[in-house]
């Protein structure tokens, strides 16, 4: 509270920085004076995105609830829980339902059983799998694939990561080093039957530098360092 006037008196000098931070902090102000959480906050550009991300403040941080009900109400939710949808939704956080009776269930169930279970439920995923898929929304993550003849393994970028931003969650000298990326999308790879369907499709992809990682990409990463 006490930054932004400091801000503000400089603006008018003329100084640029602090106009972007009295205008995106200002804003920060007004909602919390308004008893409103900061991430309500909307930065004009990627000067007040940065200013406002470095201010740190404690209502700007990702939110999820998370409403436990009981199993008939796993897949629509209940009215309790879409009181709190209705209070994330205005507050600018996620909601999502999961019912512990079920995810004790499932774990006891092999997996082919485990999709009949949900469907008879009216569910397509467990609740793990939609809070998990609901933060990675929040913190503006994605996942990539790497496949190999002995392990796939999924790896965790921030959206809008690049190739070689990709290449570097692996290891720094693939990032280093970064050629290419092979690359198709898991979607192409599982309808098609995989890579060498993949191929004949034109589905597998020669990617440079400046590509963005989409999510469910599998790549492969030519380097040389």
């Amino acid at each position: 509270e006490k930054r932004v006037p400091a801000f503000v008196k400089k603006a008018a000098q003329g100084d640029k920085e602090s106009k972007a931070a009295a205008s995106v902090l200002g804003q920060a102000l007004d909602l919390l004076r308004e008893g409103k959480p900061a991430r309500l906050t909307q930065p004009k550009d990627d000067d007040e995105a940065r200013i406002f991300a470095q201010a740190q403040l404690l209502t700007a941080k990702p939110v999820l609830y998370v409403c436990n009900v009981d199993e008939g109400a796993a897949a629509d939710g209940n009215a309790l829980s879409a009181k709190v949808f209705e209070k994330a939704k205005a507050e600018g956080a996620k909601a999502v339902i999961v019912s512990a009776a079920i995810e004790a269930e499932i774990v006891t169930l092999d997996p082919a059983d485990r999709a009949e279970f949900l469907s008879d439920l009216g569910l397509t995923e467990t609740g793990l799998a939609r809070v998990i898929r609901a933060g990675y929304e929040l913190l503006d993550l994605i996942t990539f694939f790497t496949v190999g003849p002995k392990e796939a393994r999924a790896w965790t970028v921030e959206k809008g990561a690049r190739a070689p931003n990709a290449a570097g969650a692996i290891h720094t000298d693939f990032e280093r080093g970064f050629i290419r990326a092979e690359t198709m999308s898991y979607q192409d790879y599982v309808t098609l039957g995989g890579e060498a369907a993949a191929r004949d499709a034109g589905k597998y992809r020669s990617e440079g530098k400046d590509y963005l990682v989409q999510d469910g990409d599998i790549m492969l990463f030519r380097f040389n360092v």
